[in-house]
């Protein structure tokens, strides 16, 4: 007798054990879904930085336009690189906004860029765009680029920019 009460007592306590054990884990995706709601979605959107690298590339030729190598250096990131065919790659913000200065000094007044396409995740993008170089209003170069966003303080500046021209050397 006294076995067939401890074996019923041992039933219902693995039952009960199965049972709370199964209760736990149906609250499980609930638990989950709710600590979700708590944590910050990555809100990266690669169709929304296309948009604002075009942007900070409007905004690139229209400080170009105005002559202002100081408001253009500040678009590259501390550590840029400025690299361009046919010269060592120039470091930095000074050293860019220096380099911009003379190439608007020698009469290149205006310069096109078209974004082709971009890839990358929410703190590096990449871009390749074609660019357009004009003097007294008329076309002097074109060509194609590439161009590393790194997002800083939650705008993208310009990393790494490589370019070069697509016409033959003479």
């Amino acid at each position: 007798m006294k076995s067939s009460a401890f074996y019923l007592a041992l039933a219902a306590a693995l039952v009960l054990t199965f049972s709370i054990s199964c209760n736990d884990r149906a609250n499980e995706p609930k638990e989950k879904e709710e600590m979700e709601a708590k944590t910050p979605k990555d809100t990266f959107n690669l169709k929304t930085a296309k948009t604002e690298i075009v942007d900070a590339n409007t905004r690139f030729s229209e400080l170009y336009a105005a002559k202002d190598s100081v408001g253009l250096a500040k678009l590259y990131t501390e550590d840029a690189k400025f690299m361009m065919e046919g010269s060592p790659a120039i470091m930095g913000r000074e050293n860019i906004q220096s380099t911009m200065a003379s190439i608007m000094n020698s009469g290149i007044e205006k310069v096109e860029l078209r974004t082709i396409n971009v890839w990358g995740t929410k703190d590096l993008v990449a871009e390749e765009g074609e660019l357009t170089l004009y003097k007294k209003g008329v076309e002097v170069d074109r060509g194609k680029y590439i161009v590393l966003w790194k997002k800083v303080d939650g705008e993208w500046h310009l990393f790494r920019d490589i370019f070069n021209s697509d016409l033959s050397p003479d």
